[in-house]
């Protein structure tokens, strides 16, 4: 079974960047996909960015463009970098795997029981 880490978040002011990162164990890394998913009070679970075991990347509306994906095989590690936070980013943050990444991840994450789930990681945005 994957197990996941996740580490990064706290309390940023609005404009601020945040480096979450997801180390993983229990599976062989190079060959999974892995996802990051937000989860915000009273919403919905959705996928926020996923990576590829070849390394392309998906990102979700709101944050393309202020987000960066990255994988580190030979540390078994998964970095999502945001910028531009907004409090509308306020959310736990999880990692998951694996995953399949494509166009439409989170829902097809959200709906199965295939990934394995990390702790979560608090994110928080002041305005």
């Amino acid at each position: 079974e994957v197990q996941l880490q996740a580490s990064g978040g706290g309390l940023v002011q609005a404009g601020g960047s945040l480096r979450l990162s997801c180390v993983v164990s229990g599976y062989t890394f190079a060959e999974i996909d892995i996802g990051w998913f937000r989860q915000a009070p009273g919403k919905e679970r959705e996928g926020v960015s996923c990576i590829r075991n070849d390394g392309k990347p998906y990102y979700l509306d709101s944050v393309k463009g202020r987000s960066t994906i990255s994988r580190d095989n030979a540390e078994k590690l998964v970095i999502l970098q945001v910028s531009s936070l907004k409090p509308d980013d306020t959310a736990v943050y999880y990692c998951a795997a694996p995953i399949f990444c494509d166009e439409g991840f989170d829902a097809i994450t959200l709906k199965s029981s295939f990934a394995s789930w990390g702790q979560g990681t608090q994110v928080t945005v002041s305005s």
